[in-house]
């Protein structure tokens, strides 16, 4: 039997769908040579794929179109320029740029001549810079000229001796990194870099904390890229539609090396637009779109665009597909195939949905379990901490069962699979450890994460620990209460979290949401009621005009927990789910002080 099955589209083009067990033998078939070849290279590949695509497009933007060949010369200027100013093996260079195909050239040439790049999140500013800048040591900085207004402030407070470069423009009289830097690149004049050595700095999101800086080696480049490739099957036909922040894992290392490795070309744009989104898809003629979950719904939500179903896309990859998204993304869009799966950027496994289960974050078939050694363990949100048995190990989850996701680190030396290479923090590095899990000596990566695994092997992501909390003994999933939220007509965004009341014990459910001229309070009130438990619906409302997101479109959390649920930290309106009433009340100052002083009963 044919493995590849072939679906049309509503424009009648007919496009390649191949079976899960096909991706999974393409994306094995992919990385098997990567630990053969120690000295091949992402910057390398680019290189191979120059002389087998030559003048293809490989980059395209709005402003410039960077050929494979292109692509290639323009790594070799940042070679040069990186070898000029003295950076060798281990040296450290801060990228903070906005979306081009510079901005992959730039960290190409670098981590080509032995150098570590730290990927800068572009919407940082002040502390949050400094410490990110800080915590890598970097020898070089470059900034585009766009963000020197950020930068300004904080080179000051940095080491003297960093050397500070613009690009895309002029300012601060800083030295253009954009220019010409010399001849041809002499390999005689560095060492080039194996598999094993470190090629980037990738930051988590920090939606809780100030970002970590994860170290990314060029062995996870080379993994991540080639098993994508795998996975999505691109060829020079294809184009790759990218708007997510190429300071991200996904949107600059997957989304853009995946589809070059087949000699497909990648469309950058600096940001995402609900609004640009489908007429860029169809002017571009893009078939190959990743995603972010919230960019789904956002399109979900948006009014119908005359283009949104006029488009050649033949698959979408990405991660955070909420269940609730799943099939109106799909419908409403004609999507041929959506990819979901589950990854961290310091992670030691990943899960992939290639069956396109609605609402599974992925699965790990039985012949490559022994490869993939995942688990999901008991998890005691009251102590904070996995649950042990009386012989001091930890405890497996039942079929359905929420608990932590973990996957063993294997100390694999010879094809460094299962790796955990950490973050620049030592301390924040053993934290995501766990030992002595099922035997005595054992080691595991923590996720951070609550999933459950259904009896047919599909997992499905439940909440990240400490967003997860209990009122009234039971535990509650914000993800799971957010989703029901924003099923709610007129709600058109909703994020929930867990805040300290006076006199109760465990943490109260409020829910800040975005809303629509279609939001009734009264009909979230009876929505809630239809589908909640009593013990699940947010005590506390508070309705906002947006909600502040990172740069990967996680919401930040930490402002609006630290207001709680105070009428006075905010102006906006707030609501209490007040029980006797039935319904949501006005929730005021005179109101806050009884709940404060324990007269109201929650």
């Amino acid at each position: 039997m044919n493995d590849r099955v072939v679906t049309e589209s509503a424009a009648g083009d007919r496009r390649g769908r191949y079976s899960a067990a096909e991706a999974w033998r393409r994306a094995l078939e992919a990385t098997a040579p990567i630990a053969d070849n120690p000295s091949v290279t992402l910057p390398v590949v680019i290189e191979e794929l120059a002389t087998r695509f030559g003048p293809a497009p490989a980059l395209v933007s709005a402003a410039e179109t960077l050929s494979f060949r292109g692509l290639a010369d323009r790594v070799d200027r940042y070679a040069r320029w990186a070898l000029a100013q003295g950076v060798g093996a281990g040296d450290v260079v801060a990228l903070l740029l906005p979306n081009c195909p510079d901005y992959l050239a730039i960290w190409l040439g670098i981590t080509r001549v032995g150098g570590a790049v730290a990927l800068i999140n572009t919407n940082l500013v002040g502390a949050a810079l400094k410490h990110s800048l800080e915590i890598v040591a970097p020898k070089q900085i470059i900034t585009g000229a766009a963000l020197i207004d950020a930068v300004a402030p904080v080179l000051p407070q940095l080491d003297p001796g960093i050397g500070v470069w613009v690009h895309g423009g002029e300012g601060l009289d800083l030295p253009r990194v954009d220019v010409e830097t010399g001849d041809m690149l002499d390999p005689s004049a560095f060492r080039p870099p194996t598999i094993r050595d470190r090629a980037l700095y990738i930051y988590t999101s920090g939606t809780t904390g100030l970002p970590k800086a994860a170290s990314v080696s060029h062995y996870r480049l080379m993994q991540w890229t080639r098993w994508f490739a795998g996975l999505i099957d691109p060829q020079p036909s294809d184009r790759m539609y990218n708007c997510l922040p190429m300071y991200h894992s996904i949107g600059g290392v997957v989304a853009t090396g995946a589809a070059l490795f087949g000699g497909g070309s990648v469309l950058i744009r600096e940001r995402f637009s609900a609004n640009r989104f489908w007429d860029d898809i169809a002017e571009w003629d893009c078939t190959l779109f990743q995603y972010i979950g919230e960019l789904c719904r956002y399109l979900v939500n948006t009014a119908p665009h005359p283009r949104e179903t006029q488009h050649k896309l033949r698959l979408c990859c990405g991660n955070g597909l909420r269940p609730d998204v799943w099939e109106p993304f799909r419908q409403r869009f004609h999507i041929p195939q959506i990819l979901e799966f589950y990854a961290a950027t310091e992670g030691s496994f990943s899960l992939f949905n290639c069956e396109g289960k609605p609402g599974a974050i992925g699965k790990i078939p039985p012949f490559l379990a022994h490869r993939f050694p995942v688990a999901l363990i008991k998890f005691d949100i009251d102590a904070g901490e996995p649950v042990r048995n009386d012989d001091g190990f930890c405890v497996r989850c039942a079929a359905d069962e929420p608990g932590e996701a973990i996957g063993q680190l294997l100390g694999d030396r010879a094809t460094l699979r299962g790796q955990f290479e950490g973050y620049t923090d030592k301390a924040a590095s053993e934290q995501k450890l766990l030992r002595n899990v099922f035997a005595a000596g054992d080691l595991w990566y923590r996720t951070g994460d609550l999933m459950r695994r259904d009896r047919a092997g599909y997992y499905y992501f439940v909440d990240r620990i400490g967003d997860t909390f209990r009122w009234k003994g039971e535990n509650v999933s914000t993800t799971e209460i957010g989703e029901v939220i924003a099923l709610c007509p007129g709600v058109v965004e909703a994020v929930v979290y867990g805040v300290a009341v006076p006199g109760a014990d465990g943490r109260a459910g409020m829910a800040a949401i975005v809303t629509d001229e279609g939001f009734d309070l009264a009909r979230l009130h009876a929505h809630l009621a239809e589908r909640l438990p009593d013990y699940a619906r947010p005590v506390f409302l508070r309705i906002r005009e947006a909600i502040d997101i990172t740069g990967t479109f996680k919401p930040q959390k930490q402002a609006l927990l630290r207001e709680g649920c105070d009428p006075a930290a905010t102006d906006d309106a707030m609501y209490l789910n007040d029980r006797s009433a039935g319904a949501f009340v006005p929730l005021d100052a005179a109101l806050y002080t009884r709940i404060q002083n324990g007269d109201l009963r929650l």
